[in-house]
């Protein structure tokens, strides 16, 4: 027996399972007279914000709601939101938080797949919610969110409404705490492009380590202002709604994204940080507004997913915004990797600071590694910035799986790592940048063509505002570039313009053969359809 054995077991004295359900506890005592929320001219202080969240935990057990057990809710960023974050976990119940802009079939299917014991949802979106309730097989107990503060009015679907539902329960209760940090806190559904939506299972473990590690690459503190640009239904807010809590900030919710709200609440509370995808970058930066807004203090925005146009990030900077680039998906508790950034790249100009941050960085430091590998052997590619390897990611934050599905699990996580299926390059740094989706390729002439490097060229056009590159069958070629472009308003351009602009910028095997100008489908999170593309270009 070592040394360090004997006498020196793990007891409840040295060892607690690891919940970020205890960020609002240690915050209601420090924070006394600190606002936790900020709705409209409503402000709720963080012990208030505690006993709330106690109180529908209560109301949850009182009704039948055991541990395992699943709650759904369909709102926007709005307080009961940000309360069912802790209130569901604390009656040991697993979060499951639905995207509001999904069709009332999907919904369905949800609420089926994940055995929905009750479902919360805002009038606002009442039709969807009674449309997918009349077609689900599960009928579970509904609850009414009626928000006074810019909500559309809708049918009442369930016998109660949410303040009254709160009222049933005690603000004293005790919360239901883990047996195993591994146990479930959330069910986030996938934004799949085709076919039903994968239920990826969060762990208690997972949801605290993010819960410290993504404030922590922002820098925020107790000083910290949030403002919910970013959907909390989307991978739990990337787990800032644990996280800004963790740090005892201001969280200020916002129904719905509108440049020049956001431009107000930014200045009206003195706004530090946010989130948002590329979509919600490139929407500020083109706003009518956006030309004479210069903030006096700096704002810290963090974007993910595929990089933002370097033309978008360099946009931002005027403004006094500084832009932070993660990169995650849904099975990573949001953020994995972030574009740390160098003293040294300072000295860069405008474009060369944007360039460097459009890259997905390096891991997060609640993972353990990441690598760009060979996708038939995952051996490692070579650090030389131009080698494509698929992106896999292994640590603490990584899902337990997807629910009721062991073989798209095994498939995911089943040689030691989590393959991503996102293809990237390893630079010379040690920097992650992000080439493609595997499916997203092109191979032209047995060349590859990243349509994000593309994508990126097109940005650059002073005409445009959205760009999306696809394959297009060619006889000779195999695949050429096939570029689907929405102009900017009141900006015009044609196919032969766009080409030459990018044969001035590319080379030439690289350059789009086809130009379609249209607006861009997207997914419910703001995500380009590219498969309804792929399936336009082949028509052509």
């Amino acid at each position: 027996m070592s040394q360090f054995e004997e006498g020196l077991a793990r007891c409840p004295a040295n060892h607690r399972p690891l919940t970020p359900l205890s960020f609002l506890e240690r915050c209601a005592w420090i924070y006394r007279t600190k606002p936790a929320v900020i709705h409209g001219e409503r402000r709720m202080l963080y012990p208030e914000l505690y006993a709330r969240c106690r109180r529908l935990a209560s109301a949850l057990s009182s009704c039948g709601v055991r541990p395992g057990d699943t709650v759904s809710v369909l709102a926007p960023n709005t307080p009961p939101m940000l309360e069912a974050h802790f209130g569901v976990p604390m009656a040991g119940a697993v979060l499951n938080t639905i995207n509001v802009r999904l069709d009332a079939r999907t919904i369905a299917h949800i609420l089926d797949h994940s055995e929905a014991k009750v479902f919360i949802t805002d009038l606002e979106f009442s039709a969807a919610a009674s449309e997918a309730l009349a077609l689900a097989s599960v009928k579970p107990l509904v609850i009414d969110i009626d928000d006074p503060i810019g909500g559309v009015p809708g049918e009442r679907l369930g016998t109660t409404e949410y303040e009254a539902f709160l009222q049933q329960g005690d603000p004293e209760f005790p919360m239901t705490e883990p047996r195993d940090e591994w146990q479930p806190i959330a069910l986030n559904y996938t934004s799949g492009t085709t076919g039903n939506p994968k239920g990826v299972v969060y762990h208690h473990r997972g949801a605290y380590l993010s819960g410290l590690c993504n404030p922590m690459m922002m820098e925020m503190t107790p000083e910290t202002v949030y403002l919910w640009t970013l959907p909390m239904f989307h991978c739990n807010g990337w787990c800032f709604t644990w996280g800004v809590t963790a740090v005892g900030g201001t969280h200020v919710c916002l129904r719905r994204f509108e440049p020049a709200a956001v431009f107000d609440l930014i200045r009206r509370h003195r706004v530090t940080h946010l989130c948002g995808a590329p979509i919600i970058l490139n929407s500020l930066a083109n706003a009518p507004e956006a030309s004479s807004v210069r903030f006096d203090h700096p704002v810290r925005l963090a974007t993910g997913g595929a990089a933002p146009p370097s033309r978008v990030i360099a946009a931002m900077e005027p403004m006094n915004f500084r832009v932070i680039h993660l990169y995650g998906l849904t099975e990573t508790f949001g953020p994995a990797t972030v574009c740390a950034w160098q003293t040294e790249w300072d000295g860069l100009d405008l474009e060369g600071r944007a360039q460097k941050s459009a890259r997905q960085g390096v891991h997060s430091p609640s993972l353990t590694d990441v690598r760009v590998a060979n996708p038939d052997t995952l051996e490692p590619v070579p650090a030389d910035g131009e080698t494509i390897g698929e992106i896999l990611l292994r640590g603490h934050t990584i899902m337990r799986g997807y629910l009721k599905n062991p073989g798209a699990s095994e498939e995911a996580l089943g040689k030691g790592w989590f393959r991503t299926g996102d293809l990237g390059v390893l630079h010379p740094d040690g920097y992650v940048e992000i080439k493609d989706r595997s499916k997203d390729i092109i191979i032209s002439g047995g060349e590859n063509i990243s349509s994000v490097e593309l994508e990126e060229v097109l940005y650059k056009h002073p005409c445009v505002l959205e760009a999306a590159v696809v394959a297009r069958p060619d006889e000779k070629w195999g695949e050429t570039p096939c570029a689907f472009v929405c102009l900017k308003q009141g900006k015009s351009a044609s196919a032969e313009e766009i080409i030459r602009f990018c044969r001035d910028n590319l080379a030439h095997y690289k350059i789009p053969r086809t130009i379609v100008f249209e607006e861009l489908p997207k997914t419910a999170t703001g995500k380009v359809q590219k498969h309804l593309l792929r399936d336009k270009a082949r028509t052509f």
